[in-house]
């Protein structure tokens, strides 16, 4: 060791807390799936709501249009008519459900559930939409799914609300 540097390339330092390096990446490993979740999420649900074609029940782009196209092809059709009941207001729900998971993941305020969410959307875009992609892999909604999953187990821990109301809740109960 010199200048207290450990020279020793089988050791790693530990940070304040005493992790190792491998210990302190792994609590850090989901905030790149986080963040590219996330923002993905709220692109999709505001491209959804500023794209004037989508939010028509028929017609070149539109959501009816879509839903009508895949509802043969479709694992649960029945999901599908329930969505061409009313097309626009289900394309209101996607895209806002879109942006409150996309936020949510973002800030960290209820990860689990935001993730669940997210996990909920997909797998109904890929049982619906995307459910005839052949071969399977090619289609970005089971992709997704997958991707959802360590954060509905996980959840936020790091840089979040949620983290920060931990906190402030054992502080406060430290006080008592």
């Amino acid at each position: 060791m010199t200048y207290g540097v450990p020279t020793d390339s089988h050791t790693f330092p530990a940070d304040h807390r005493g992790e190792s390096r491998p210990e302190a990446a792994a609590r850090y490993a989901l905030l790149p799936l986080r963040i590219f979740l996330g923002v993905t999420f709220v692109y999709a649900g505001l491209d959804k709501l500023t794209d004037s074609a989508f939010m028509k029940s028929g017609g070149s782009g539109s959501i009816g249009d879509t839903m009508r196209a895949v509802r043969d092809s479709s694992a649960v059709p029945a999901l599908v008519d329930l969505a061409l009941r009313n097309p626009v207001g289900f394309g209101y729900a996607i895209a806002f459900g879109e942006l409150a998971v996309g936020l949510g993941i973002l800030v960290g305020l209820l990860g689990r559930l935001a993730a669940l969410g997210g996990a909920l959307i997909s797998l109904s875009l890929w049982l619906t939409v995307s459910w005839a992609t052949s071969p399977y892999y090619y289609g970005n909604d089971l992709a997704y799914l997958m991707a959802w999953l360590p954060l509905v187990l996980a959840g936020t821990p790091m840089y979040s609300l949620d983290a920060a109301l931990r906190a402030r809740r054992r502080r406060r109960a430290g006080d008592w």
